[in-house]
Protein backbone atom coordinates (compact mmCIF):
# COMPACT_ATOMS: atom_id res chain seq x y z
CA UNK A 1 0.00 0.00 0.00
CA UNK A 2 1.18 3.36 -1.24
CA UNK A 3 0.25 6.72 -1.40
CA UNK A 4 1.52 8.88 -4.55
CA UNK A 5 1.99 12.38 -5.02
CA UNK A 6 -1.34 13.44 -6.59
CA UNK A 7 -3.03 11.70 -4.24
CA UNK A 8 -1.60 12.99 -1.00
CA UNK A 9 -1.33 16.58 -2.61
CA UNK A 10 -5.48 15.93 -3.31
CA UNK A 11 -6.33 14.55 0.12
CA UNK A 12 -4.37 17.14 1.96
CA UNK A 13 -5.87 20.16 -0.12
CA UNK A 14 -9.30 18.88 0.30
CA UNK A 15 -8.92 18.37 4.25
CA UNK A 16 -7.28 21.23 5.09
CA UNK A 17 -9.63 23.62 3.08
CA UNK A 18 -12.89 21.56 4.88
CA UNK A 19 -10.55 22.73 8.11
CA UNK A 20 -10.05 26.29 7.20
CA UNK A 21 -13.91 26.25 6.09
CA UNK A 22 -15.34 25.44 9.40
CA UNK A 23 -13.18 27.41 11.42
CA UNK A 24 -14.38 30.67 9.52
CA UNK A 25 -17.87 29.71 10.17
CA UNK A 26 -16.98 29.32 13.78
CA UNK A 27 -15.38 32.51 14.07
CA UNK A 28 -18.11 34.23 12.44
CA UNK A 29 -19.95 32.86 14.88
CA UNK A 30 -18.18 33.94 17.48
CA UNK A 31 -17.45 37.26 16.72
CA UNK A 32 -21.70 38.06 17.26
CA UNK A 33 -21.43 36.62 20.76
CA UNK A 34 -17.79 37.77 22.26
CA UNK A 35 -17.81 39.83 25.07
CA UNK A 36 -14.01 38.73 26.36
CA UNK A 37 -11.75 39.41 23.90
CA UNK A 38 -12.48 42.39 22.10
CA UNK A 39 -10.24 44.62 19.99
CA UNK A 40 -10.76 48.00 22.08
CA UNK A 41 -9.27 46.27 25.04
CA UNK A 42 -6.52 44.18 23.07
CA UNK A 43 -5.25 46.96 20.69
CA UNK A 44 -3.43 48.87 24.04
CA UNK A 45 -1.22 45.74 23.66
CA UNK A 46 0.38 47.02 20.05
CA UNK A 47 2.85 49.49 20.65
CA UNK A 48 3.32 50.82 17.02
CA UNK A 49 0.51 53.56 16.04
CA UNK A 50 0.85 53.60 12.57
CA UNK A 51 -0.13 49.61 12.91
CA UNK A 52 -2.58 49.64 15.28
CA UNK A 53 -4.34 51.91 13.14
CA UNK A 54 -4.56 49.12 10.25
CA UNK A 55 -5.69 47.15 12.65
CA UNK A 56 -8.46 48.58 14.12
CA UNK A 57 -9.27 49.12 10.80
CA UNK A 58 -9.25 45.38 10.22
CA UNK A 59 -11.09 44.38 12.94
CA UNK A 60 -13.50 46.00 12.33
CA UNK A 61 -17.17 43.72 11.97
CA UNK A 62 -17.57 44.70 8.10
CA UNK A 63 -14.08 44.45 7.55
CA UNK A 64 -13.23 41.22 9.62
CA UNK A 65 -16.53 39.66 8.57
CA UNK A 66 -15.15 40.29 4.85
CA UNK A 67 -11.99 38.75 5.89
CA UNK A 68 -13.90 35.26 7.15
CA UNK A 69 -15.80 35.32 3.76
CA UNK A 70 -12.93 35.54 1.40
CA UNK A 71 -11.02 32.57 3.65
CA UNK A 72 -14.22 30.65 3.43
CA UNK A 73 -14.09 31.10 -0.59
CA UNK A 74 -10.40 30.39 -0.97
CA UNK A 75 -11.12 27.39 1.19
CA UNK A 76 -13.66 25.73 -0.87
CA UNK A 77 -10.86 26.76 -4.26
CA UNK A 78 -8.61 24.88 -2.21
CA UNK A 79 -10.96 22.10 -1.71
CA UNK A 80 -11.62 22.30 -5.72
CA UNK A 81 -8.24 22.19 -6.37
CA UNK A 82 -7.95 25.91 -7.82
CA UNK A 83 -5.37 27.57 -4.75
CA UNK A 84 -2.65 29.00 -6.08
CA UNK A 85 0.69 30.78 -4.89
CA UNK A 86 -1.65 34.45 -4.05
CA UNK A 87 -4.34 31.93 -2.38
CA UNK A 88 -2.25 30.33 -0.13
CA UNK A 89 -0.41 33.79 0.72
CA UNK A 90 -3.49 35.46 1.76
CA UNK A 91 -4.66 32.41 3.52
CA UNK A 92 -1.44 32.58 5.43
CA UNK A 93 -1.73 36.12 6.25
CA UNK A 94 -4.92 35.97 7.76
CA UNK A 95 -4.25 32.85 9.99
CA UNK A 96 -1.85 35.57 10.93
CA UNK A 97 -4.10 37.91 11.47
CA UNK A 98 -5.99 36.10 13.39
CA UNK A 99 -3.73 34.53 15.94
CA UNK A 100 -2.74 38.28 16.39
CA UNK A 101 -6.62 38.89 17.10
CA UNK A 102 -6.62 35.83 19.84
CA UNK A 103 -3.65 36.54 21.42
CA UNK A 104 -1.85 34.15 19.65
CA UNK A 105 -4.35 31.05 19.81
CA UNK A 106 -8.43 30.79 19.97
CA UNK A 107 -7.92 27.01 20.26
CA UNK A 108 -4.19 26.26 21.26
CA UNK A 109 -2.48 23.47 19.16
CA UNK A 110 -5.05 23.38 16.91
CA UNK A 111 -4.86 26.71 15.35
CA UNK A 112 -1.07 26.09 15.15
CA UNK A 113 -1.23 22.64 13.29
CA UNK A 114 -3.58 24.84 10.79
CA UNK A 115 -0.39 27.33 10.44
CA UNK A 116 1.77 24.51 9.95
CA UNK A 117 -0.54 23.50 6.77
CA UNK A 118 -1.11 26.57 5.43
CA UNK A 119 2.70 27.21 5.60
CA UNK A 120 3.35 24.10 3.74
CA UNK A 121 0.43 24.78 0.85
CA UNK A 122 2.46 28.11 0.55
CA UNK A 123 6.13 26.66 0.59
CA UNK A 124 4.31 24.36 -2.10
CA UNK A 125 3.46 27.02 -4.13
CA UNK A 126 6.45 29.44 -3.31
CA UNK A 127 9.13 26.63 -4.37
CA UNK A 128 7.39 25.45 -7.13
CA UNK A 129 8.39 29.37 -9.24
CA UNK A 130 11.69 27.64 -8.80
CA UNK A 131 11.77 23.98 -9.53
CA UNK A 132 9.34 20.88 -10.53
CA UNK A 133 5.71 21.16 -8.65
CA UNK A 134 6.83 17.64 -7.73
CA UNK A 135 9.75 18.54 -6.09
CA UNK A 136 8.18 21.58 -4.24
CA UNK A 137 5.23 19.04 -2.82
CA UNK A 138 7.34 16.63 -1.74
CA UNK A 139 9.03 19.63 0.18
CA UNK A 140 6.21 20.70 1.66
CA UNK A 141 4.70 17.46 2.54
CA UNK A 142 7.89 16.77 4.69
CA UNK A 143 7.52 19.97 6.24
CA UNK A 144 3.98 19.06 7.17
CA UNK A 145 4.88 15.69 8.49
CA UNK A 146 7.84 16.40 10.75
CA UNK A 147 5.93 19.12 12.53
CA UNK A 148 2.73 16.54 12.85
CA UNK A 149 4.47 13.83 14.10
CA UNK A 150 6.63 16.06 16.42
CA UNK A 151 3.46 17.40 17.79
CA UNK A 152 2.35 13.82 19.11
CA UNK A 153 6.10 12.90 19.95
CA UNK A 154 5.95 15.68 22.30
CA UNK A 155 2.92 15.11 23.91
CA UNK A 156 3.42 11.98 24.84
CA UNK A 157 7.03 11.64 26.32
CA UNK A 158 5.41 15.43 28.22
CA UNK A 159 2.62 12.57 29.57
CA UNK A 160 5.28 10.29 30.60
CA UNK A 161 6.83 12.56 32.25
CA UNK A 162 3.76 13.91 34.50
CA UNK A 163 3.00 11.67 37.57
CA UNK A 164 -1.20 12.03 37.40
CA UNK A 165 -0.63 10.90 33.36
CA UNK A 166 1.61 7.79 34.60
CA UNK A 167 -1.10 6.97 37.29
CA UNK A 168 -3.96 7.74 35.21
CA UNK A 169 -5.51 9.77 37.47
CA UNK A 170 -5.03 12.66 34.92
CA UNK A 171 -7.40 11.34 32.43
CA UNK A 172 -10.24 11.60 34.84
CA UNK A 173 -9.49 14.90 36.09
CA UNK A 174 -9.92 15.90 32.32
CA UNK A 175 -12.93 14.12 31.62
CA UNK A 176 -14.84 15.13 34.52
CA UNK A 177 -14.34 18.95 33.02
CA UNK A 178 -15.58 17.78 29.78
CA UNK A 179 -18.95 19.08 27.76
CA UNK A 180 -21.37 16.94 29.61
CA UNK A 181 -19.92 18.01 32.65
CA UNK A 182 -18.42 15.74 35.52
CA UNK A 183 -18.30 11.80 34.77
CA UNK A 184 -21.41 9.87 36.17
CA UNK A 185 -20.58 8.49 39.19
CA UNK A 186 -20.34 4.63 38.04
CA UNK A 187 -18.69 5.98 35.11
CA UNK A 188 -16.36 3.26 33.48
CA UNK A 189 -13.59 5.70 32.94
CA UNK A 190 -13.51 6.48 36.73
CA UNK A 191 -11.82 2.66 36.95
CA UNK A 192 -8.50 2.96 38.12
CA UNK A 193 -7.94 0.31 36.02
CA UNK A 194 -9.13 1.29 32.45
CA UNK A 195 -7.95 4.68 33.67
CA UNK A 196 -4.11 3.83 33.96
CA UNK A 197 -4.87 1.59 30.78
CA UNK A 198 -6.18 4.82 28.20
CA UNK A 199 -3.37 6.93 30.31
CA UNK A 200 -0.61 4.50 29.13
CA UNK A 201 -2.34 4.06 25.93
CA UNK A 202 -2.00 7.51 24.94
CA UNK A 203 1.07 8.35 26.07
CA UNK A 204 2.96 5.00 24.39
CA UNK A 205 1.30 5.82 21.38
CA UNK A 206 1.48 9.51 20.74
CA UNK A 207 5.41 9.45 22.06
CA UNK A 208 5.91 6.58 19.63
CA UNK A 209 4.37 8.16 16.55
CA UNK A 210 7.16 8.90 14.65
CA UNK A 211 7.72 5.05 14.04
CA UNK A 212 5.12 5.94 10.82
CA UNK A 213 7.89 6.85 9.22
CA UNK A 214 9.06 3.03 8.97
CA UNK A 215 6.30 1.69 6.83
CA UNK A 216 3.21 3.00 5.45
CA UNK A 217 0.83 0.39 6.55
CA UNK A 218 2.28 1.25 10.53
CA UNK A 219 1.61 4.87 9.55
CA UNK A 220 -2.34 3.88 8.40
CA UNK A 221 -2.54 2.27 12.02
CA UNK A 222 -1.51 5.19 13.99
CA UNK A 223 -3.16 8.04 11.85
CA UNK A 224 -6.93 5.48 12.05
CA UNK A 225 -6.07 5.16 15.84
CA UNK A 226 -5.31 9.11 15.68
CA UNK A 227 -8.26 9.86 13.81
CA UNK A 228 -10.45 7.79 16.83
CA UNK A 229 -8.56 9.80 19.62
CA UNK A 230 -9.12 13.01 17.81
CA UNK A 231 -13.40 12.34 17.37
CA UNK A 232 -13.52 11.41 21.63
CA UNK A 233 -11.33 14.59 22.04
CA UNK A 234 -14.53 16.46 20.15
CA UNK A 235 -16.98 14.08 21.79
CA UNK A 236 -16.26 15.07 25.32
CA UNK A 237 -14.64 18.65 25.08
CA UNK A 238 -16.13 20.11 21.94
CA UNK A 239 -12.91 20.84 20.15
CA UNK A 240 -13.64 20.11 16.35
CA UNK A 241 -10.99 21.97 15.58
CA UNK A 242 -8.20 19.63 16.71
CA UNK A 243 -10.05 17.00 14.73
CA UNK A 244 -10.06 18.46 10.89
CA UNK A 245 -7.20 20.38 11.80
CA UNK A 246 -4.71 16.99 12.67
CA UNK A 247 -6.27 14.86 10.29
CA UNK A 248 -5.20 17.55 7.44
CA UNK A 249 -1.65 16.49 8.08
CA UNK A 250 -2.21 12.44 7.97
CA UNK A 251 -2.28 12.66 3.85
CA UNK A 252 1.69 14.49 4.26
CA UNK A 253 2.12 11.40 6.66
CA UNK A 254 0.85 8.63 4.60
CA UNK A 255 2.65 9.94 1.83
CA UNK A 256 6.15 10.28 3.37
CA UNK A 257 5.74 6.82 5.16
CA UNK A 258 5.09 5.48 1.69
CA UNK A 259 8.50 7.22 0.09
CA UNK A 260 9.95 3.88 2.52
CA UNK A 261 8.15 1.31 0.55
CA UNK A 262 9.03 2.31 -3.03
Amino acid sequence: MTLELPQAIRAFEILLGWSLLVQSAEYLQLHAIDRVSQWRIQRAEVPHARVRQALDWIYQPIPYHGMLGLRALLALALMLGLAGLGSALLLFVMALLLLLRWRGAFNGGSDFMTLVGLTGLLLAHAIARFTSPDTAWHVALWYVTVHSLSSYFVSGWVKLMRPEWRSGQALTVFLDHGVYGPLPEHSIFRSPRLALLCSWGFTLWEGLFPLALLDVRLAALLCATAVAFHFMVFWFFGLNRFFWAWLSTFPAILYCASLGML
